[in-house]
C-alpha cells in the first residue's frame, strides 16, 4: 500500500505516468491497485463496525439475565454483525485482492473496465451508511437476524427499508466487480497463458465471480418481495393475505448457500498461492484444483434446503439434500488432502502467510466436519438456530475467510508496500488470533449441543460457564485484530521496516513476483512474454 501512497515514482515509465496526488487520486481512482487498496481499508473499518456488534453480543451474554442491552437491541446487534461482516467486510476485502492481485498474476494493464471498477467501489460508501445509520432510525436497525426472514422483516419499522436498499446497492456494486473480472481473467491474459495456467487465486476468483452474477439477483429478488409486501399490498410472504414464509427461505438460502461458497472459494484460492511457496513444491493436483472448485459451485445450487430440515420438508426432500450435502464436502476435501500432499516431504518453513494457511487448513476441517454434522437431518433438527450452529458457521467464516485474508495480506504486503512486516508480531498475531478463536467458539458447541439457542439475550444459568469463556475469548480476539491494524498494517503503510526484494519469499512462483517491490503504479503496459511455465517473464 505504500505502492499506493506514492513511495515508488523512480519505477514510473515515464513522467506522465506518475501517479495522480492528493485527494483526486482516491476520488476518481482507476488504477487497480489504488482501488484495490480502497476496498481493503473499506473493508477493514466496517470488519471493526461488525465486531462492535459482536462484543455488543458477547457483553451481554458474559452472565445470565439482562445487564447492557434489551432484547431489541441484542437483536439489532445479531442482526448487523451478520450484515455488516458478510456485505461490508468479507466480500470487499476479496474484491480488494481480486483487483491488486489479478492483473500482476495475469499479466494484464489493469482491470478490464477502470472506471466501472471506481463506481463499484463508490457504491459501498453510501449502502454503508444506510446500514450503519439504521441505528439511528425509529425503532432502532433491523431486528430479524441477518437472514431477514419474513414475517418478522413485514413488522419492522424504516431501518428495515434503508437495509433493502443498502443490500440493492452492495448487490449491484459485487455484480459490476464480477463482471470486471471476468472479462478482465478471460480477456487480458498474457499471451502464453492458458486457461489452466492461471494461478489457483485467479481461478477461483474466476468461478466466483459467475457464482456471484448468478445468486445476487435472486437476493434481489426476495428483498424486493419483502418490500412490496411491506409498502405496496402484495403479500408474497405475508399469511395474513395467502403468502408463504417458508418461500422466503427458501428464495433466501438459494442465494445464501452459494454465497457461502462466494466467500470461501477465493480464500481456497489465497491458501492455494501461500502452501506451494513455503512448502517450495509444486501445488498437488493442480488440475483436480480446478474441477474440485468449479464442482462446488455447481454443487452449491442444489443444497440450499439442508437449513431448513425444520420447516416441515417431506421426508424425500430430506433425503435428497441430505445427500447432496454430503456430495459437495467429496471436491472440498479433495482441496484439503491437495494441500496438505503439497505440504508432504516439502522444505517448510513457517513465516506468518505459512502459519494462516496452515491455521486456515486444520480450523477450516474442523468446521467442515461439523457441517457434515449438521448435514444429517435428524441430528439438525435437534441441533437447528442453536449455539452448534453459530460455532460451524464461525469455524468456516471466520477461521476459513478471515483467516485466508490475513494470510494473504502478509503474504503480498511486501510486493504491494514495498517493505517487510515485522514477523515476529504477525507471529504475534497469528498465535494468540488462534487461540482466542478457539477460546470463543469451540466452547459454543457444547452449549449448542446441551440446546442453547441462538438470538437470545438470557440464558438459564447452566450455561454461564461456557458463555463466560466465549465472550472473553471474543474481547481478546476483537483486540488482536485492533493490534494487527495498528502495529502490523500502519507501518507497512507508512513504508517503516525492512526494504523487501523483488521477490521477498524465495520460492515465490508467478508473475506477482516478476515486478519490482513496490509494485510500480503501471505494471505490464506490454503484455508480458512467459515462459512456458507461465510463472515468469523471459528476456
Amino acid at each position: 500500500m505504500s505502492a499506493v501512497l506514492g513511495h515508488h515514482d523512480d519505477h514510473a515509465h515515464d513522467d506522465h505516468h506518475h501517479a495522480p496526488t492528493g485527494w483526486r487520486r482516491w476520488v476518481f481512482a482507476t488504477n487497480h491497485k489504488d482501488i484495490g487498496t480502497l476496498y481493503l481499508l473499506f473493508s477493514f473499518a466496517m470488519f471493526m463496525v461488525g465486531g462492535i456488534c459482536a462484543m455488543g453480543i458477547r457483553a451481554e451474554l458474559f452472565y445470565p439475565g439482562l445487564q447492557l442491552v434489551n432484547p431489541e437491541l441484542f437483536n439489532q446487534f445479531t442482526t448487523m454483525h451478520g450484515l455488516i461482516m458478510v456485505f461490508g467486510a468479507i466480500m470487499p476485502a476479496f474484491v480488494g485482492f481480486a483487483n491488486w492481485m489479478l492483473p500482476l498474476q495475469i499479466g494484464a494493464s489493469d482491470m478490464a473496465f477502470a472506471r466501472m471498477n471506481n463506481f463499484s467501489f463508490w457504491l459501498m460508501i453510501p449502502a454503508a451508511i444506510m446500514l450503519v445509520a439504521s441505528f439511528f432510525m425509529p425503532g432502532g436497525a433491523p431486528a430479524a437476524g441477518w437472514t431477514l426472514y419474513a414475517p418478522l422483516t413485514l413488522q419492522m419499522g424504516p431501518s428495515m427499508d434503508a437495509g433493502i436498499f443498502a443490500l440493492h446497492i452492495l448487490g449491484a456494486s459485487s455484480i459490476m466487480g464480477s463482471i470486471n473480472i471476468i472479462v478482465t481473467i478471460l480477456n487480458m491474459r498474457a499471451p502464453g497463458m492458458t486457461l489452466m495456467k492461471m494461478p489457483m487465486f485467479a481461478w477461483t476468483w474466476l468461478i466466483t465471480a459467475y457464482l456471484l452474477i448468478a445468486v445476487i439477483p435472486v437476493l434481489a429478488g426476495a428483498i424486493t418481495m419483502t418490500l412490496t409486501d411491506r409498502h405496496f399490498g402484495t403479500s408474497f410472504f405475508n399469511p395474513a393475505g395467502g403468502g408463504d414464509p417458508v418461500m422466503y427461505q427458501h428464495i433466501f438460502w438459494f442465494f445464501g448457500h452459494p454465497e457461502v461458497y462466494v466467500l470461501i472459494l477465493p480464500a481456497f484460492g489465497i491458501v492455494s498461492q501461500i502452501v506451494p511457496t513455503f512448502a517450495r513444491k509444486k501445488l498437488f493436483g493442480y488440475a483436480s484444483m480446478v474441477y474440485a472448485t468449479g464442482s462446488i459451485a455447481i454443487l452449491s445450487f442444489i443444497v440450499w434446503a439442508h437449513h431448513m430440515y425444520t420447516t416441515g420438508m417431506p421426508v424425500t426432500g430430506q433425503l435428497f439434500f441430505m445427500y447432496a450435502t454430503m456430495l459437495i464436502a467429496v471436491p472440498t476435501g479433495v482441496k484439503i488432502f491437495n494441500w496438505i500432499a503439497t505440504m508432504w516431504k516439502g522444505s517448510m518453513t513457517f513465516e506468518t502467510p505459512m502459519l494462516w494457511a496452515i491455521g486456515f487448513i486444520f480450523v477450516f476441517t474442523m468446521g467442515g466436519f461439523t457441517g457434515l454434522v449438521l448435514s444429517m437431518a435428524p441430528l439438525d433438527q435437534a441441533l437447528h438456530d442453536t449455539y452448534y450452529v453459530v460455532a460451524h458457521f464461525h469455524y468456516t467464516m471466520v477461521a476459513g475467510s478471515l483467516f485466508a485474508l490475513f494470510g494473504g495480506f502478509y503474504f503480498w504486503a511486501p510486493k504491494w508496500t514495498g517493505v517487510m512486516y515485522n514477523e515476529a508480531k504477525g507471529k504475534f498475531h497469528f498465535w494468540a488470533s488462534l487461540i482466542f478463536f478457539n477460546i470463543t467458539f469451540f466452547p459454543q458447541h457444547f452449549l449448542g449441543l446441551a440446546g442453547m439457542p441462538r438470538r437470545y439475550a438470557d440464558y438459564p444459568a447452566q450455561f454461564a460457564d461456557f458463555n463466560m469463556l466465549s465472550s472473553i475469548g471474543a474481547f481478546g480476539f476483537g483486540l488482536m485484530q485492533v493490534y494487527f491494524f495498528v502495529f502490523i498494517v500502519i507501518p507497512v503503510m507508512r513504508g517503516q521496516g525492512e526494504k523487501a526484494s523483488q521477490r521477498p519469499w524465495d520460492a515465490a512462483q508467478g508473475l506477482e513476483w516478476e515486478v519490482p517491490s513496490p509494485a510500480p503504479f503501471h505494471t505490464f503496459e506490454n503484455p508480458p512474454k512467459l515462459d512456458e511455465t507461465a510463472t515468469r517473464v523471459v528476456g
